[in-house]
């Protein structure tokens, strides 16, 4: 079969017809680009040119020949730069999980990292809860993940993203919508909306062990596993509910937010985990791009964008 450096010189020839010009414009001497010539008709078994002492001209062959031969080069050249890109994590495919917490609140800021630094990276998206994130990074489904807790000996590396505070989520016709802030106390014997313990474990444990901390008991009066589920109960008057600080921003009329105070005053975590042994160029240059921003922003302030459950 014939090699792309034929390729190359029958183009140049083809587009000069003229061996001369054509041997200047490759850099090379005329005896080896007529041999290099030679061969690719040897292997086409087709006679591309007709020479003589004074005209270069394409056969019929070699006419029907030349924008093959182009597009075969363009195709070569373009592989060759895509791999190279590939290789130094400018290109390439990310797949990132993401609880649907962090999809409101986290995700927004890092999927902006990700189009300023690396704008050839494909992202592919998969909203999953922190357990089957940690399952697709064991088996290669996930490069990356945004995780509320680490199982203990766990053997994936991590990097703490910007924690949140607590609010209390009220009906706006509640007496304590009063109150600039509330504490554990202020939910005595309170109905309040709580996290399933299957569905949103982080956040059931989170807030389940900051209230017993306290000796506080309040009244249970349902268990769901979505942020914008509870704020609805919220509005319709079945009770208060704790919620991450972003979810003041998705907007839900009929409810008023009060801090919550708590120790630490940001309780709920957010990590972004991959494997050490994950050797995805797009991974590692993602992580770079994370850890070298140098706008704090870009790492760890808060964003405006409401909140989710995970």
């Amino acid at each position: 079969m014939f090699e792309l450096s034929q390729l190359r010189c029958f183009v140049a020839v083809a587009e000069e017809l003229h061996f001369g010009r054509a041997s200047a414009r490759l850099n090379m001497t005329q005896p080896p680009l007529s041999r290099q010539i030679q061969l690719l008709e040897h292997a086409l078994e087709a006679r591309l040119l007709e020479r003589s002492s004074r005209v270069v001209r394409l056969t019929p062959a070699g006419r029907a020949f030349l924008p093959e031969a182009r597009r075969i080069l363009r195709l070569s050249d373009s592989a060759a730069s895509w791999t190279r890109r590939v290789w130094r994590g400018e290109a390439g495919t990310l797949r990132l999980g993401f609880t649907a917490a962090s999809g409101y609140s986290r995700m927004p800021l890092l999927l902006n990292l990700l189009h300023r630094r690396l704008p050839g990276i494909d992202v592919v998206l998969q909203e999953m809860v922190t357990h089957a994130q940690l399952e697709g990074l064991d088996s290669g489904t996930l490069d990356v993940g945004l995780v509320r807790a680490l199982p203990p000996g766990a053997r994936h590396a991590s990097l703490p993203l910007a924690p949140e505070a607590l609010l209390v989520a009220l009906q706006q016709d509640d007496p304590l919508c009063s109150h600039h802030e509330l504490g554990p106390a202020d939910l005595e014997g309170r109905d309040l909306i709580g996290y399933s313990p299957d569905a949103s474990r982080y956040f059931f444990e989170l807030t389940s062990g900051l209230l017993d901390r306290a000796g506080v008991r309040p009244n249970v009066v349902q268990q769901v596993g979505q942020i914008h589920t509870m704020l609805a109960l919220v509005t319709s008057g079945f009770g208060a509910a704790l919620v991450p600080g972003s979810a003041a921003c998705l907007g839900m009329e009929g409810v008023s937010f009060k801090t919550f105070v708590t120790t630490p005053p940001k309780p709920v975590e957010l990590m972004m985990v991959w494997l050490p042994t994950n050797e995805n160029p797009a991974l590692a240059a993602f992580i770079d791009a994370y850890r070298s921003a140098a706008d704090p922003v870009d790492r760890t302030s808060p964003t405006s964008v409401g909140a989710g459950m995970g």
